[in-house]
C-alpha cells in the first residue's frame, strides 16, 4: 500500500497535481532528504560504526538507487500509476540476469523462461510500434534496470554489513547526490508541496523498515509475492483520484510481468529447499 502511495505522491507533485509542478529530480531530493532526516534520531541512538564499510558497493548502490527512483517518479508523473509500477516490476528480472556475472549465480531454464515471459509483458504494456506506445515507458524501463542493479548491490552488502548501516549510507549519501542534482531545476515548493515531500520521505523510510522486518520474520520467497499487490493499490489510486482505468493491454502486460517475477521467486524457493 505504501509503495504505491509513494508513486501517487510523486505524481501529485508533478503536472497532474496542478499548475506548480516540481521536477522529478526535486521530488527525488525530497524523498532522500526527508528520509535521511527521519533516520537521524535512530542513528544518534544506535550509533552504528562505519569503519570498514564497502564504500565501492555502497557508492554503486546509492547511485543506482537514486537513478532508479528518479526514473520511476518521472514515469509515474507522466503515465498511469499501474503501468509505471508494472514496468518497474521488471527489476527482479534485471537482478536475476545481473546475478550471473556479478554474483556468480547459476540461472536455469525455468528462470530464463520466466524472464522471457516478463519481458513479453513489458512489450505488451509499452506497445512499441503502435498508437498506444508511451515514450515515458522507456524511462520506467530505465527505473527497472537501475533498481535491479541496486538489488544486486544490496545482496552483496548484506553479506557483511548491518541493515542499519546500509540504510544510513543509502539515505544520507542519496540525499547529498539528489540535492546536488536538483540545483539546476530547483523551484521553491509551495507550503503544501513541502508537506508532501516530507510525507514522501517518511513513507519511503517506512517502506524500507516494514520490508526488512517482513523478510526477517518470514521467508523472502513467501514475502515477495505480496509486493505485487502494489499493482492493485496503484490501480485503485489511479481510479479514485484521477479516474483512470487500466486498458486491456495494461492488464495483460502487467499479468505477464507478475507471473514471470513470481515464477523466479518460486524457483529460488525450490532450489533452496533442495539444497
Amino acid at each position: 500500500m505504501l509503495v504505491a502511495a509513494t508513486t501517487l505522491i510523486a505524481k501529485m507533485l508533478g503536472p497532474a497535481g496542478g499548475a506548480h509542478p516540481l521536477h522529478p529530480l526535486q521530488v527525488t531530493a525530497g524523498r532522500f532528504g526527508f528520509a535521511a532526516l527521519a533516520l537521524l534520531p535512530v542513528l544518534a541512538w544506535r550509533r552504528p560504526s562505519f569503519a570498514g564499510a564497502a564504500w565501492r558497493e555502497h557508492g554503486l548502490r546509492v547511485i543506482s538507487g537514486w537513478a532508479g527512483v528518479s526514473c520511476l517518479f518521472a514515469a509515474a508523473a507522466a503515465m498511469p500509476l499501474a503501468d509505471a509500477t508494472a514496468i518497474g516490476f521488471l527489476s527482479p528480472i534485471v537482478t536475476m540476469v545481473l546475478s550471473v556475472p556479478l554474483l556468480g549465480e547459476r540461472v536455469g531454464p525455468w528462470r530464463w523462461t520466466a524472464a522471457a515471459v516478463a519481458f513479453a509483458g513489458a512489450v505488451v504494456l509499452t506497445g512499441p510500434g503502435t498508437a498506444a506506445f508511451q515514450p515515458m515507458a522507456l524511462v520506467a524501463l530505465g527505473a527497472a534496470l537501475f533498481l535491479g542493479l541496486e538489488a544486486i548491490m544490496i545482496k552483496r552488502l548484506s553479506r557483511g554489513e548491518s541493515m542499519l548501516r546500509i540504510m544510513a549510507i543509502s539515505n544520507i549519501a542519496g540525499a547529498a547526490i539528489a540535492l546536488a542534482a536538483t540545483i539546476p531545476v530547483w523551484i521553491r515548493p509551495l507550503p503544501e508541496q513541502w508537506l508532501m515531500l516530507a510525507l514522501l520521505g517518511i513513507t519511503m523510510l517506512a517502506v524500507q523498515m516494514l520490508f526488512i522486518q517482513a523478510v526477517r520474520l518470514g521467508d523472502a520467497s513467501f514475502v515477495m509475492p505480496f509486493v505485487y499487490t502494489t499493482l492493485l493499490f496503484a490501480g485503485l489510486y489511479d481510479f479514485v483520484i484521477f479516474g483512470v482505468l487500466p486498458t486491456t493491454a495494461a492488464w495483460i502486460g502487467a499479468a505477464l510481468i507478475v507471473v514471470g517475477a513470481i515464477t523466479i521467486g518460486w524457483r529460488e524457493r525450490v532450489q533452496r529447499r533442495g539444497s
